[in-house]
């Protein structure tokens, strides 16, 4: 499979993106989805992860809240809303993808597949 993400852009703190990743390839509906990102001079963490029916969703705390994980199998997308963005959240944002669950989805290594990363910027 293959993932492209986008949405990325230049927002001010306080505001909203959405982030969308598309996927092309058959069975998306069976893939685990991440998110994550990763800040200059920073390891890449993650961010959120969807299972593929969408009916769990996991987030790195500091984002519970504030980013929301979606995906529309019937488009093979998978979408990360970001409200109230803080500086701190400027990085390249990742799109990840693996079949079937693991409970050790907070880490890069369990995943398969990456996008090339859209980069967002949160001004202060």
């Amino acid at each position: 499979v293959q993932l492209q993400a986008s949405g990325g852009g230049l927002v001010q703190a306080g505001g909203s993106l959405r982030l969308s990743c598309a996927a092309s390839g058959r069975a998306f509906s069976l893939y685990f989805m991440g998110w994550f990102r990763q800040a200059p001079g920073k390891e890449r963490e993650f961010v959120g992860a969807i299972w593929w029916s969408g009916a769990n969703t996991y987030y790195a705390d500091s984002m519970k809240g504030r980013f929301t994980i979606s995906r529309d199998n019937a488009k093979n997308t998978v979408y990360l809303q970001m409200n109230s963005l803080k500086s701190e959240d400027t990085a390249v944002y990742y799109c990840a993808a693996r079949m079937g669950y693991s409970d050790r989805y907070r880490y890069t290594s369990e995943y398969d597949y990456w996008g090339q990363g859209t980069q967002v910027t949160v001004s202060s």
